[in-house]
């Protein structure tokens, strides 16, 4: 059954590395699935979206980045974190992203597409589950994943396995459907946590 209403998704480039191959992986997501007619894409970069590192207290107002940042997030009907894995987990920047908001999470899929050495990136994804699970959101099982990753991508910076587009376009359409059952069902009842 097709989607009436476009997936509006945030891509977040969980990367501010120099050098990061982040924005190689986040180029090839956002391709492929801005290529779809039913997904509107929204590219974050951490770079870009310069959060500050230093969380305000509950009184203060919000520092103008995170003020930009915040409607971006909230009109996103779902989330896709392009992520690589430090010291077996995420990058700080994510946290900081992840962090300095609450409600523009709530009640909304995330899905994963990780890279790393032999890991591929899954345990950065596993400790992020716990994350979003604290802030109520619902993540996508299935996980694109590249192992070995500057092995994986050519020169044009595709992905070299044409599985990978095959998996892509299956957890695109997973979350497809989970963007689209919770944002009919927050229309309905608003969520509260």
């Amino acid at each position: 059954m097709p989607i009436e209403t476009p997936t509006r998704l945030a891509i977040i480039v969980g990367s501010t590395r120099r050098g990061r191959f982040a924005s190689t992986v986040a180029s090839w997501v956002a391709e492929q699935a801005g290529a779809r007619g039913d997904v509107e894409v929204d590219v974050v970069d951490l770079v870009e979206a310069r959060l500050p590192e230093t969380l305000g207290a509950d009184d203060e107002p919000p520092p103008d980045e995170v003020g930009q940042l915040g409607p971006r997030l909230a009109a996103a009907d779902a989330f896709l974190v392009v992520v690589p894995e430090y010291n077996h987990s995420y990058p700080a920047a994510v946290k900081t992203a992840i962090d300095w908001f609450f409600h523009e999470w709530l009640a909304k899929p995330v899905a994963f597409v990780s890279y790393g050495g032999t890991g591929g990136g899954l345990r950065a994804v596993e400790a992020l589950r716990l994350v979003f699970a604290e802030l109520h959101a619902t993540t996508i099982r299935d996980v694109v994943s590249f192992h070995d990753y500057p092995d994986r991508f050519g020169a044009d910076g595709a992905p070299l396995d044409p599985g990978a587009a095959k998996a892509l376009a299956a957890q695109l359409d997973q979350l497809g459907w989970w963007a689209a059952a919770l944002r009919n069902h927050r229309d309905r009842i608003p969520y509260s946590p």
